[in-house]
């Protein structure tokens, strides 16, 4: 089938260029404008999808070419940006950089290839002048099939960006899109994995209705939307789910400690037919009632870790569902939760081992998992993709898994069980709907043996 799905990459030359600045810019400006607009994020990250949508006001949704074969990152991109006016897609790091330090495999480059997308690079331009135009230029002749149509240049001084807009158009034939001044006033906090979350942004909205002020003065919006219509259909073919003729419910924790889930790999237990019910470990005493199964994702247990501990009433009724084997799914941080100890801080205890601040990311990147036994999400002998980030460790981090990363080397880890998975490492459904049927299947069976 085809889409037209008119879309826009926003690539950056690397880490912290302010593509994420710029993008949050031109998702608010556009909002403004009463344009109906969809929001991606490439790569795993969890973060900047939160102030997608917060400005959006539909959830952002993540486009991986690790997790995601071709057919795959395309349908997710046609399911989401179907029905919107324009699809703003963020890179990740630099826009070649992808999962080995000589390719750009599993890069925004890669996304970009993939889907047929046209792409805006944006340039840090404090401190530089002439020395930019070089900077584009290897960009541009690095891979000659490259997709960059335009240029918006960040911390640009307005005096100087008529010269180098005359000079982008003129040597490279791009569409230069204007720029976004030195603006420290909405600086976005960073904290050991990246930017602190969207939720505790207090003046967030005041960020960014300066930065989208400043879009319509200085950025060619009309010229971002006329490049976006003209990116090519996206050509894609459904891939049908099964659907249960039984609901089931599942407790999904949602709260400030617990709050990196990928929408599309919800969507896909949704669409299997469970219910989606959120409750906080944080402040819930309990928890919901008639559920028949549970998840724990990723967040930041570790800076709430005094207030779950003190949280006895929730963690007992973890433990007591869990010691009856009611089916959980704990990721990274739902995984040091069920540990009995996150740092000085009593944990739910149901797992053994203590975790503790290794002061620097641990493990960190994509793996493949292979499973040593059957188990909650797959049989014995299956891979799964996955990621770890995370500067905390535990004393047992699990060995139901060896876990193999692109540079081949391997560990083990996660803790798995017929009606368990917990460990560091995160998935993502969409890339196995295989592991959600599974999961969904040991909810029922935790239905029937109760009725």
């Amino acid at each position: 089938m085809e889409y037209t799905i008119p879309r826009v990459v926003i690539a950056g030359t690397g880490s912290g260029c302010g593509k994420t600045t710029v993008t949050c810019a031109l998702l608010q400006a556009l909002v403004n404008r009463g344009n109906r607009v969809g929001a991606f994020k490439c790569g795993p990250d969890y973060i900047d999808p939160m102030f997608h949508s917060r400005i959006i006001g539909a959830e952002s949704r993540n486009l991986d070419p690790f997790f995601f074969d071709g057919e795959t990152l395309r349908r997710l991109l046609a399911k989401n940006g179907k029905n919107r006016d324009i699809s703003v897609i963020e890179g990740v790091m630099g826009f070649y950089d992808g999962l080995s330090p000589d390719s750009p495999r599993g890069s925004t480059w890669d996304v970009a290839r993939i889907t047929g997308s046209p792409t805006v690079l944006v340039v840090g331009a404090r401190g530089a002048s002439v020395s930019i135009l070089a900077v584009i230029q290897g960009f541009l002749t690095l891979f000659p099939d490259n997709p960059i149509r335009g240029v918006i240049l960040n911390q640009c001084a307005a005096g100087t960006y008529p010269a180098l807009a005359k000079a982008i158009r003129e040597r490279f034939g791009l569409r230069p899109l204007g720029y976004l001044p030195r603006m420290p006033e909405c600086a976005l906090e960073s904290r050991h994995l990246g930017l602190v979350t969207a939720a505790e942004v207090t003046d967030l909205r005041e960020k960014l209705a300066l930065l989208a002020a400043q879009a319509e003065r200085s950025i060619d919006l009309d010229g971002l939307t006329e490049l976006a219509r003209e990116a090519p259909p996206v050509r894609c073919c459904d891939a049908p789910l099964p659907r249960f003729s039984e609901p089931v419910w599942i407790a999904v924790a949602r709260d400030k400690a617990f709050c990196f889930y990928y929408e599309d790999s919800l969507d896909i237990l949704r669409q299997l037919g469970a219910q989606l019910v959120p409750f906080s470990p944080l402040t819930d005493e309990a928890l919901p009632p008639d559920i028949q199964g549970i998840y724990l994702g990723g967040g930041y247990p570790e800076l709430y870790a005094r207030q779950l501990g003190e949280n006895t009433s929730m963690e007992a009724s973890l433990k007591q569902a869990l010691e009856r084997e009611v089916p959980c799914i704990a990721e990274c941080g739902g995984f040091m939760y069920l540990t009995q100890a996150i740092g000085e801080c009593p944990a739910v205890g149901f797992l053994p081992g203590r975790c503790f601040d290794t002061g620097k990311l641990t493990r960190f990147g994509y793996v493949r998992l292979r499973a040593k036994q059957d188990n909650l999400l797959c049989p014995a002998g299956q891979q799964i993709p996955a990621h770890e980030f995370h500067h905390w460790d535990c004393t047992c981090p699990g060995e139901a898994f060896t876990a193999e990363k692109p540079s081949g080397k391997r560990w083990d880890c996660a803790v798995a069980t017929r009606r368990l998975y917990a460990g560091f490492p995160h998935f993502h459904f969409a890339s196995d709907p295989s592991l959600a049927v599974r999961f969904y299947e040991a909810c029922l069976e935790e239905k029937h043996a109760h009725e």
